[in-house]
């Protein structure tokens, strides 16, 4: 059996990955350093650490959908707040590429 055949693994959705994509973006923009690579390989590198210290909050259905955007105003957006930041420090002073 080939489950990846049998059932569709599209609607499943980690709802983390869109809440730092939105934070890593409101913090690039208000940081404005020219000296933050913004360029593919770090941008994705700051958000692989970032959700690499988050715990997944997954969603397959509407019912989970609004349950996840619900997080985004409490504890958990606190948290990706200071994931996303303390991947930005850290791929900014150690950027993968040269």
């Amino acid at each position: 059996m080939a489950i990846r055949d049998d059932y569709d693994f599209g609607v499943l959705v980690n709802e983390a990955e869109r809440m730092v994509a939105d934070e890593l973006e409101r913090s690039l923009a208000e940081r404005a350093d020219p000296s933050i690579c913004l360029c593919q390989d770090c941008v994705l590198d700051m958000a692989a650490f970032a959700l690499n210290s988050l715990k997944p909050v997954y969603r397959v259905s509407l019912l989970g959908t609004m349950y996840a955007h619900a997080m985004d105003e409490g504890g958990y957006a606190l948290e990706v707040k200071a994931a996303v930041k303390a991947a930005i420090d850290k791929v900014h002073a150690n950027p993968g590429h040269d």
